[in-house]
């Protein structure tokens, strides 16, 4: 039976916040939007359907009440919860809030524009905002 193991590139493109009960939360290095990704802790995982049923409904309920938080939070305008996988294959779930005016409004994050990187200083309190998010989330 295979462990979970991290892709490199998530690993690379993302920062570890916290565990929920089925995810690993993780904030992506993108400053320019409040950027969560969920990455079910389960081997072999590509696509969805490679999650039992209430592996599912789990993943939905964890993405659903960060997304929330997230979005009260940062008094964003509009969450967008995406998977594509097209670059990594490990199924993970982007947890994304977005503003009117923002770089790529009203299209979509990809492919638009440049990452921003965060200063050490904005990555931590990023980090430390979405860490007390997920502390208070009732899972």
């Amino acid at each position: 039976m295979s462990t979970f193991t991290l892709d490199a590139r998530l690993a690379q493109d993302s920062l570890h916040i916290a565990d929920l009960p089925l995810c690993q939360v993780r904030l992506s290095r993108d400053a320019r939007y409040p950027w969560a990704i969920l990455i079910p802790r389960c081997a072999d995982t590509v696509e969805i359907y490679d999650l039992s049923t209430d592996d599912q409904a789990t993943l939905w309920r964890e993405a659903s009440r960060l997304g929330e938080a997230m979005m009260q939070h940062f008094e964003g305008d509009k969450l967008n919860i995406a998977s594509l996988g097209n670059l990594v294959a490990q199924f993970h779930l982007h947890v994304i809030v977005r503003f009117a005016g923002d770089a790529a409004w009203p299209g979509p994050v990809w492919g638009q524009g440049e990452a921003e990187r965060y200063t050490e200083k904005g990555l931590s309190e990023r980090r430390d905002e979405i860490a007390a998010l997920v502390a208070a989330l009732q899972l």
